[in-house]
């Protein structure tokens, strides 16, 4: 069974967020920290070290 990866980290986060509940905060700057960094010139390196 093939699932997509946005699918399957979506469940987990949601899994996540209902089992440890986590500040409202907290996520909003995780979310938001990923995603700026994601376009930021630490993009590539970003993308190296997970790869």
């Amino acid at each position: 069974m093939d699932v997509p990866l946005w699918l399957a980290l979506i469940a987990v986060g949601a899994l996540g967020v209902k089992l440890v509940r986590p500040p409202w905060w907290l996520v909003a700057l995780l979310l938001l920290g990923g995603y700026l960094l994601a376009g930021s010139f630490l993009d590539p390196a970003i993308g190296t070290a997970v790869k």
